[in-house]
């Protein structure tokens, strides 16, 4: 596996049976729905951590995820592709990665392995694409071929799926793509974040603030629950989301999900077919300026209520679901970047709640999590408006 040197980053002091947020909320007002909603206790027992630094002064990255050769495959936010060799150094440029619009919080994101990798060689990334009438989050496919000199090209690359409709504007793509049990492909995206195109996240004609289901070649699979809705997109799987960035399966091969909330609204959600997440009628928190988000309303029928939300916010992005052996406190949970949280939240689950939250900080904006082939988890940290990730790994001590 990766390594380079080893850093001694230092782990959150936690206390059992408090939470591990201590900061005043934003919203002080808003009530939970139901116990253990925010807030949750920390474990009694909790793993005394290691960190090393396996990669450095990589570009600015966005996703990663591991090939079967224990190399990572990684996406960089102004456009390029790379895998990250044993060693912790990057190869060269993959060739032919699309046109990526990199303003604001676009460019090119996350990237997947297909089910079938291993003898298609066929990868999934979503960017921000250049579209003549604005912009938005799509997803292309194509066969990687590496090279002996670590680097390669993407062959046969075709854009399968695209948000619509196209906005001109630079926030809230989006994104993360997750297979599911069956191959299918599950697709993220934002509500634009602006005043006017947000309002479309309740919109079943439109594609922001959804989570699509698809097929790997782009189409809205049978069983969606809106295919045959007069105006419907039959690609929706679920509506009412703000900006999703992170995405993982369970042990029962369920997706759940972390989307950035308003000021005091990051949510945790299990979201199924058909269901309404609120955004932006129903939500935690408030306005960036302190405002009430609409009429301030936090419970409305035919709506469903996070499992969990945070208020202040973590500021979430890239997650994994915890199934290894090599940390055990932490099987069965759930593993969250946390951008404004600057580390790792751990939300350890029962009965599809959130039973306790401990967090491992590691001083940096952390974009995107993975569980790697030796059970250690992997960390990208990223520098607020550019700079170089570096990659860590996580270890129990």
């Amino acid at each position: 596996m990766l390594s380079l040197s080893v850093a001694t980053l230092p782990v959150f002091a936690q206390q059992a049976g408090t939470p591990v947020e201590t900061n005043a909320p934003n919203a002080p007002d808003q009530q939970p729905a139901f116990g253990g909603q925010t807030r949750a206790p920390q474990p009694a027992e909790v793993a005394e951590i290691k960190t090393e630094v396996v990669a450095e002064g990589l570009p600015h990255l966005w996703a990663m995820e591991f090939l079967p050769d224990g190399r990572m495959l990684v996406t960089a936010k102004q456009g390029a592709m790379h895998i990250i060799g044993t060693d912790g150094k990057p190869g060269p440029e993959i060739a032919n990665v699309p046109e990526v619009l990199a303003n604001g919080q676009g460019g090119l994101l996350d990237v997947a392995l297909a089910p079938d990798y291993e003898t298609s060689g066929k990868i999934f990334f979503s960017f921000a694409e250049p579209r003549e009438e604005g912009n938005g989050t799509s997803v292309a496919t194509a066969r990687l071929v590496a090279d002996d000199q670590g680097g390669g090209a993407l062959e046969d690359v075709s854009v399968i799926f695209r948000q619509m409709p196209s906005y001109d504007g630079d926030k809230h793509f989006g994104s993360r793509l997750v297979f599911g049990p069956e191959g299918e492909l599950y697709v993220t995206v934002g509500e634009r974040s602006d005043a006017e195109p947000r309002v479309q996240a309740q919109d079943l004609q439109s594609g922001f603030g959804k989570i699509f289901r698809i097929s790997q070649t782009g189409e809205a699979l049978p069983g969606n629950p809106f295919a045959g809705e007069d105006g419907a997109l039959p690609e929706i799987w679920s509506l009412g989301h703000r900006n999703l960035q992170s995405a993982a399966l369970d042990g029962q091969g369920r997706l759940w999900t972390v989307e950035h909330g308003p000021k005091g609204g990051d949510e945790l959600n299990l979201p199924e077919a058909g269901k309404n997440y609120g955004w932006p009628e129903v939500t935690y928190g408030v306005e960036y300026s302190g405002a009430e988000v609409g009429d301030g309303v936090t419970q409305m029928t035919n709506t469903e209520q996070p499992v969990y939300y945070w208020d202040p916010v973590i500021a979430p992005s890239g997650m994994a679901y915890y199934d290894a052996d090599a940390i055990p406190e932490w099987k069965g949970a759930f593993l969250v970047g946390g951008l404004v949280s600057q580390g790792v939240v751990v939300l350890h689950m029962e009965n599809d709640r959130v039973s306790h939250e401990e967090r491992v900080a590691l001083d940096a904006r952390i974009r995107d999590v993975k569980v790697g082939p030796d059970g250690a988890v992997y960390a990208v940290t990223e520098q607020r408006g550019g700079g170089n990730s570096t990659i860590v790994k996580l270890t129990k001590g």
